[in-house]
């Protein structure tokens, strides 16, 4: 006999239909960018009417806004979760290209629908502020990850952490976007190769004597 469905419960409907929506959304913000895309196609692409859209989000600027928060926290928990119980920081690192390989496979489609994320934020006021609220927590994740790595190596940030970080952040979204239109000669894990070279140099300037910034030499110090 086939086993008897669980019936969901009210909310995990709800929850399921969002989920569906919201992925049909990020499928055709991809294809056809946020302006390109309207709230039928998306509630068709998901299986259900333009009432469920709406039973479900105001408006598709308030689905733009929960795709930005979904994909965020996805992808830092995603990383968290490779990380967390790496034994060295060699294996950290060894875990991120991993999964930097894995994204490169799929990189157009990941790109695409984050910069059209970030450009119809902002070309809508309303949704500037989610926006950096969802950059804020990229940053603050790459920040927690350097003061994790410079206290490993008994040493203080050679600057701000969360300064260092926002480099971090805009690097990868450059070096990603390279990858993309000029792929011969960038590896895949392009972004860990440039992580790695960054936290070695601000290692060796945060060991230098007090005095001797990079390229100084001591005998100038008055």
């Amino acid at each position: 006999m086939t086993p008897e469905r669980k019936r969901l419960t009210r909310e995990e409907s709800r929850q399921q239909t969002r989920g569906r929506l919201l992925a049909a959304a990020a499928e055709l913000f991809t294809e056809r960018g946020v302006n390109g895309t309207s709230v039928e196609q998306i509630a068709e692409r998901a299986g259900y009417t333009r009432g469920a859209f709406y039973g479900n989000f105001e408006d598709k600027n308030a689905l733009v806004a929960e795709l930005l928060q979904h994909r965020t926290r996805s992808e830092l928990e995603e990383v968290r979760a490779l990380t967390q119980d790496a034994a060295s920081f060699a294996d950290a690192l060894g875990a991120l290209r991993a999964w930097n390989r894995d994204r490169a496979r799929h990189l157009p489609e990941w790109l695409a629908l984050r910069m059209e994320l970030v450009l119809h934020a902002l070309r809508n006021e309303e949704l500037r502020p989610l926006l950096a609220e969802r950059e804020l927590l990229a940053r603050d994740a790459h920040t927690s990850g350097l003061e994790q790595a410079f206290a490993a190596r008994g040493v203080q940030a050679p600057a701000d952490p969360a300064f260092l970080g926002l480099i971090v952040h805009a690097l990868e979204d450059g070096l990603l976007i390279q990858r993309l239109l000029t792929p011969g000669g960038i590896p895949d894990d392009v972004v860990v190769d440039a992580f790695d070279l960054l936290l070695r140099s601000w290692t060796a300037l945060a060991q230098r004597p007090d005095g001797e910034g990079p390229g100084q030499d001591p005998s100038d110090t008055p």
